[in-house]
């Protein structure tokens, strides 16, 4: 392909010079906090918790909830938490980490096209989708994919994330032509990453689970009733990846974490689950995280932490929480699939 023209060739004289020819690919994930320590923490949770896609109370009930009690409380437990799977090495949280090196692995599949740029971002926290957008613009990206880093689509993930891109693009008088990236829970590459990833990580253990939790993230259940597509998604990706691995049904069961306030949420509960399998006998147990594209808090404090402690301490004896594709093999060829396919017709 021919090199990308970084200025416009015949600008009329004084002109200043025009970035422009690029393709931006923007790879976005959740969010993470910059620090640990209490405010670092409570700036990250009040962008998190103060947007209307992921808390859909009215903000007349929300705002002295989240400031008068979940603010004064919440940091200083959500920084215990974060700090117990912090990297020390780069200072940063494994999220940011893991992020930083897929876009940097991603980026050498695409050399062949001098015009593509791969660029990362986070929705909550730094860098930010406005810090990055902006940046692909000045860099002379006029078309850029968005891609969120969510398989199973929802309204306080992926919707939020192209929310705030189209929010970013509202202040340019020069917008790009943006497209986003959609679900790819069904995808056959997905599919078939996630089961090869498993099989590595299983062989890898010294014990043989009985079974496999497949733990999504949770949503309250008003959301499914709403007609958030979610819960269909992340079944379908569960039968699929059964289906591939060639399991029993009974061999893995998918249950859904990280559930929040009072209401009722997607079940069943992972550490309700969890519980109950150690209880009824079950001594090995493994958990995967197949709606996380990279490791986080969720997977490496509460899933291996939390929910292993919880199986132990009712009567288990050998835990796992398999690791998710982050930056392997398996997940840059599944996101370089993703990018070309969405490319199409650009390059």
């Amino acid at each position: 392909m021919d090199a990308a023209p970084t200025e416009l060739s015949a600008l009329p004289p004084g002109h200043p010079p025009v970035a422009r020819g690029r393709i931006g690919v923007l790879l976005v994930n959740l969010g993470t906090p910059d620090a640990t320590d209490y405010w670092s923490m409570r700036r990250y949770l009040k962008e998190f918790l103060s947007d209307r896609r992921v808390i859909e109370v009215p903000r007349l009930i929300w705002w002295p909830i989240l400031n008068l009690i979940i603010l004064t409380f919440r940091p200083k437990k959500s920084g215990h938490a974060y700090a117990s799977i912090w990297n020390k090495e780069r200072n940063e949280s494994p999220l940011r980490t893991i992020t930083r090196a897929q876009a940097e692995k991603l980026a050498p599949r695409f050399a062949d096209d001098k015009r593509i740029v791969v660029d990362w971002a986070m929705r909550y926290g730094t860098p930010s989708i406005e810090e990055r957008l902006t940046a692909m613009k000045a860099a002379g990206c006029e078309r850029i994919l968005i891609a969120p880093l969510y398989p199973q689509y929802a309204a306080s993930t992926t919707a939020t994330v192209n929310d705030k891109a189209f929010e970013v693009l509202k202040a340019m008088r020069w917008q790009p032509a943006i497209r986003t990236l959609p679900p790819y829970h069904d995808d056959p590459v997905y599919i078939d990453a996630l089961a090869r990833s498993m099989q590595k990580s299983i062989a890898a253990l010294d014990f043989e689970p009985e079974l496999v939790l497949a733990s999504f993230h949770g949503l309250p259940k008003e959301y499914l009733d709403k007609g958030d597509p979610y819960h269909c998604h992340c079944h379908k990706t569960a039968r699929l990846l059964r289906d591939r691995l060639g399991w029993a049904k009974d061999k893995l069961k998918l249950t859904f974490q990280s559930r929040f306030g009072r209401a009722e949420w997607l079940q069943p509960y992972t550490d309700v689950t969890v519980e109950a399998l150690a209880k009824s006998g079950v001594k090995r147990l493994a958990v995967v995280s197949p709606g996380f594209a990279a490791d986080c808090v969720e997977t490496l404090e509460e899933i291996a932490m939390q929910n292993g402690d919880i199986f132990r301490e009712h009567g288990g004896e050998h835990f796992a929480a398999l690791p998710c594709l982050n930056d392997s093999e398996e997940s840059i060829a599944l996101f370089e699939h993703l990018v070309r396919r969405e490319l199409a017709g650009w390059i």
